[in-house]
């Protein structure tokens, strides 16, 4: 079955970025598309699955494990399942981001002040 989500059956609150959760619409694969202005981003977390990134618009600075990369409008990340990770909006414009996750639920464990500390 082939159907079209609109956006704004996707959209997270008020803000402007999206998530598809793909149990919700019969696919193997959620997704986040987010929005982020300078100095936005996800706090440190992880998945029991892969996730990959692809920067549509802007600068990210990607955190996985202790290594720190920058990306930019084209580049792709994948972090491996269990890593700690996070990103943030390190450009002067908007970031625009596609976080793919290789699960039809989204799973997420956020770090605590704790893990937080050790992960560094």
């Amino acid at each position: 079955m082939t159907a079209i989500i609109s956006a704004e059956h996707l959209r997270v609150g008020n803000s402007p970025t999206l998530l598809f959760e793909g149990t919700e619409h019969g696919s193997a694969v959620s997704f986040f598309l987010v929005t982020n202005d300078p100095g936005q981003g996800p706090g440190l977390h992880r998945h029991p699955y892969t996730e990959t990134w692809t920067v549509l618009e802007g600068e990210a600075t990607i955190q996985v494990g202790a290594e720190t990369f920058i990306a930019r409008a084209g580049d792709s990340a994948v972090v491996q399942p269990d890593l700690w990770h996070a990103f943030t909006n390190s450009g002067r414009g908007t970031l625009r981001i596609i976080c793919i996750h290789a699960s039809a639920v989204m799973i997420q464990e956020n770090a605590s002040e704790e893990t937080l500390t050790r992960a560094r």
